[in-house]
């Protein structure tokens, strides 16, 4: 390879419009090996994080990007004049049970919160921050929903794994934007947990609600360098 490797894999983290693995650059370099690529991709990040640049390489979406530092995206938005576009209350609750509780069934998000969700999970699945995920082998053969990859470069997350335990949400603190609905992980139901509806006057306080994460992470793009 008359090139090095590690200006190749460079040059192509730039010019991507997505996160890239070890796997999708092995398709365009044959010749370099999948441990010997992400060993470079570790040298680059690791190289990009010393130099305290206004950008660093992140591992993101099971993948690499080049993506601003966080304390430099108001200069960014106001430079290309976008605001955030966030979403309503209802739709960030809906995706924090999407997020905690997949793969879910449609009428199981609408026992969690109550009320219909169609209109929301269109609204999710038009953003790219959820998607089918199949369909349920029962009568109407259901579609099943969960989060996207797409998710996962919006909330800067390597894997839905990477996800705060509920736990460690409730032990962080107390915050006033919790949402209508509380997820236990410790009761029977779906998944890891089971959720129950709760009114204003009682529901417990916690910072770093899924609602609250959801509502500053959910902007067009959420790396406004390329939005």
């Amino acid at each position: 390879m008359s090139k090095s490797l590690k200006m190749i894999i460079e040059a192509l983290l730039y010019a991507a419009e997505k996160p890239l693995s070890a796997k999708e650059i092995h398709i365009v370099l044959p010749d370099a090996n999948v441990s010997e690529i992400k060993g470079t991709l570790e040298v680059l990040r690791q190289e990009y994080e010393s130099l305290e640049r206004s950008f660093i390489l992140k591992e993101v979406a099971s993948g690499y990007q080049f993506r601003s530092r966080s304390e430099y995206a108001p200069y960014i938005m106001k430079m290309l004049q976008k605001s955030p576009s966030r979403l309503s209350r209802a739709a960030m609750e809906t995706l924090a049970i999407i997020a905690y509780k997949q793969p879910i069934l449609r009428h199981e998000i609408e026992r969690f919160r109550g009320v219909d969700v169609g209109g929301i999970l269109r609204t999710l699945l038009e953003k790219g921050l959820i998607k089918i995920m199949g369909r349920k082998d029962l009568p109407g053969r259901p579609l099943i929903y969960g989060t996207s990859k797409r998710f996962l470069e919006v909330f800067d997350l390597k894997s839905i794994s990477d996800l705060p335990r509920l736990k460690e949400i409730k032990a962080f603190g107390a915050d006033e934007h919790m949402p209508l609905f509380q997820l236990e992980e410790d009761s029977p139901g779906l998944g890891q947990g089971e959720a129950r509806p709760i009114d204003d006057e009682t529901r417990p306080l916690h910072t770093q609600a899924p609602e609250e994460a959801l509502e500053e992470a959910i902007i067009e793009g959420n790396r406004p360098a390329e939005d």
